[in-house]
């Protein structure tokens, strides 16, 4: 059974930076597109980001576009989501999810598997 596991939450202050990863057990990683997303307390799940699956495609919501960047490294197995100029309203819990094909996509109805999330928290 295909697993996904991320690491590399905390706290930190305003205007730090955090790198989380996400590493997927099986063979199939570099099939899929992966894609980042987060819920903050009450609100709903939102896309960060995501990545195709050799790469080359990558997408950003507009909150995080040019202090976030998303990558991946197909030999390791995992996705990276470095995180700079954080701000406090950053502050929530990150998965990682894998796509139903070979793009990332921005709604979460197109992942089948996700992560049990780590928590980053953005205060001072």
């Amino acid at each position: 059974q295909v697993q996904l596991v991320e690491s590399g939450g905390g706290l930190v202050q305003p205007g730090g930076s955090l790198n989380l990863s996400c590493v997927v057990s099986g063979r199939t990683f570099s099939i899929f597109g992966m894609g980042w997303f987060r819920q903050a307390t009450g609100q709903e799940r939102e896309f960060v980001g995501g990545v195709s699956r050799n790469g080359g495609l990558v997408d950003y919501a507009d909150s995080v576009k040019g202090r976030f960047t998303i990558s991946r490294d197909n030999a390791k197995n995992t996705v990276y989501l470095q995180m700079n100029s954080l701000k406090p309203e950053d502050t929530a819990v990150y998965y990682c999810a894998r796509d139903r094909t070979s793009v990332a996509r921005r709604s979460p109805l197109g992942y089948d598997l996700w992560g049990q999330g780590t928590q980053v928290i953005v205060s001072s």
